[in-house]
């Protein structure tokens, strides 16, 4: 079976709101196929009904012919039947639609963020991903599920008019010349409703990304008394999204309103018109039921069809915000050149800040701005544009998956999964091409800190526990290393989350291995302690550790001193500590 290929944010005909919701109905076109064809039949039949019962009633009842009332009775069984068969088997088509729009483009959302990857915070605010994979997707899949009940209701007002014109031509004008009215006084309503739209979903968006930073810094808040300078703020922005909701809502209020009234006008113009040529004899009482019956049945295909207008103006809304995401392009583009053979350990240069991390060695850096730290450790990681190489090849020339699986940058904003601690510090999913090597994401959203996990045994994962000084955290659970991990570790504390990040960066065993300020959060006496193991686990491999802690320089086999993103002195920490510039940096700490 062909595979449908995926849209191409590149390409100016996938840009567009309209040309993506067309590529998704393209790509459930059997559903869609299914969902509309099942829908015509449920309507159809449906429409039929009230023609059967006419009939019923002026040859069977009226006429008092036995076997012209048992065989229209039999038919509108017969279409009841039919009606009802259809209408699971639409429901169900137009649910794999929705469900199958809504999973691709989440697929396309999150293959979208692992492609940005370390861009991916700067460009775009958390609160929108989030609207865009709970919200977004879920409209969209509603729009193209609603086009099975919207094409239903096309039909059944065509097959109702022709109905109505050959029985009696002026009422079949009534309903010809009625639905395109009440159509364009909808459509009226829709453009505001899709402005307004748009604007309530920008707001959304917007106040949901302040929500999770409160949320995930509610802590530091408490901390320096903030809160309730940022609870005004998020009361403020809570209400303007309020107003826009309420905006949004009188339109809503008026289109429902339309969709009640103006049927429901329509109904009452033709039923009165059928009664009047009853009253003179232009028509039979089967026909006047049969004529009620048909405004009847109209209202609801009118309201379906309303209805998936509303829909579909959602749904181009939520694929303006999804295309917009889509179309954004990383900072840099990867490598395409294939890796040359591996041939062992190699230096790590960085040309710009003349920084030269030796091969199996414990280099320290110590930064005189922590700005400086995260400038370089972004270059060496190649998270951002730079002129590193690794030995001779620059890592521009790399792909991206050869440069996750050799070197690793772990810092103190990567995140704990929910799961099992055991599988959650060994690293999650298995690689085939990898040689039984895993992965492990690791950074929530971020696209760092994939790091190759080793054939980790229980023995290796207890080293690496005990080498990052979590032994205590461990043993304090109730079920050990198999105890759960709640949502992004909350069931631990600052220390014990950057200890429990340590072992699982130790566990990934990358060539190089680049730590950010590890030790920040414990006492100095385990920081000692961490220092020692980190340095007899990684004995033979390469380790970049940027820290300021006394404890770890004095560890390192060579240490750094960089200041304005550059590389100004280098030895070991005791020759370094006569450089007053180092020295200002590390005394405060060497102090206390």
């Amino acid at each position: 079976m062909r595979r449908f290929p995926d849209p191409d944010p590149g390409n100016p005909d996938h840009r567009s709101p309209t040309s993506y919701l067309l590529w998704l109905a393209a790509y459930q076109r059997n559903a869609l196929f299914a969902g509309a064809l099942y829908g015509i039949v449920h309507v159809v039949a449906q429409a039929l009904v009230p023609a059967a019962v006419g009939k019923a009633i002026d040859t069977g009842i009226i006429a008092r012919d036995q076997r012209a009332l048992l065989l229209w009775g039999g038919a509108v069984v017969v279409l009841g039947v039919v009606q009802a068969t259809a209408g699971i088997l639409r429901d169900r088509a137009a649910l794999t639609t929705r469900l199958g729009a809504s999973y691709r483009t989440a697929q396309h959302i999150a293959r979208q963020a692992a492609r940005l990857g370390a861009a991916l915070p700067k460009r775009v605010a958390k609160g929108e991903i989030v609207n865009a994979g709970v919200v977004d997707i879920g409209r969209l899949g509603d729009a193209l599920a609603e086009t099975a009940r919207g094409s239903g209701a096309i039909v059944a007002i065509a097959v109702v008019a022709a109905i109505l014109l050959h029985t009696s031509w002026q009422l079949g004008l009534v309903v010809l010349l009625g639905v395109p009215l009440m159509v364009g006084v909808v459509s009226l309503l829709l453009r505001p409703l899709h402005r307004r739209q748009q604007r309530l979903r920008e707001q959304q968006a917007e106040l949901t990304g302040r929500a999770v930073d409160i949320v995930s810094g509610l802590r530091v808040l408490r901390g320096i008394g903030g809160e309730e300078v940022f609870a005004d703020r998020y009361r403020a922005d809570s209400q303007r999204v309020r107003a826009a909701g309420v905006a949004v809502a009188r339109v809503e209020a008026l289109l429902d309103g339309a969709k009640v009234l103006l049927p429901g006008l329509l109904t009452t113009i033709v039923v009165w018109l059928g009664a009047h040529y009853v009253a003179t004899g232009r028509m039979g009482a089967g026909q006047l039921v049969a004529f009620y019956g048909y405004a009847v049945f109209l209202v609801d295909p009118l309201r379906r069809l309303t209805n998936a207008a509303g829909r579909l103006t959602q749904g181009h809304v939520a694929a303006r915000r999804i295309t917009a995401f889509l179309a954004l392009r990383p900072e840099f583009a990867p490598s395409a050149v294939a890796p040359a053979p591996y041939q062992g350990p190699a230096p790590l240069t960085d040309p710009a800040s003349g920084l030269t991390v030796a091969p199996g060695r414990f280099t320290a850096v110590a930064c005189a701005s922590p700005a400086d730290a995260a400038t370089l450790a972004a270059w060496l990681g190649r998270y951002t544009d730079s002129a590193v190489t690794l030995g001779d090849t620059p890592l521009a020339d790399l792909p991206p998956d050869e440069i996750r699986r050799r070197i690793l940058v772990a810092d103190n904003d990567d995140r704990l999964f929910a799961g099992p601690l055991r599988e959650e510090l060994r690293g999650r999913g298995r690689d085939a091409g990898s040689g039984g090597r895993a992965y492990d994401a690791g950074r929530g959203g971020r696209g760092r800190g994939v790091g190759l996990v080793g054939r980790g045994s229980d023995a290796v994962l207890e080293r690496a526990v005990d080498a990052a000084c979590a032994r205590d955290i461990v043993e304090a659970l109730p079920d050990g290393l198999d105890d759960l991990v709640e949502e992004s570790g909350r069931n631990f504390s600052g220390g014990q989350q950057q200890r429990l990040r340590l072992v699982r960066a130790l566990m990934a065993d990358p060539e190089v291995l680049i730590l950010i300020e590890p030790t920040s959060a414990v006492d100095a006496h385990t920081e000692a302690r961490i220092a020692h193991g980190v340095g007899e686990l990684r004995a033979g491999r390469t380790t970049l550790v940027f820290t300021t802690s006394p404890v770890v320089l004095d560890r390192a086999d060579h240490v750094v001193y960089v200041q304005g993103a550059k590389a100004v002195a280098q030895g070991s920490h005791g020759d370094l500590l006569a450089d007053v510039r180092y020295r200002s940096v590390v005394a405060r700490e060497e102090t206390e």
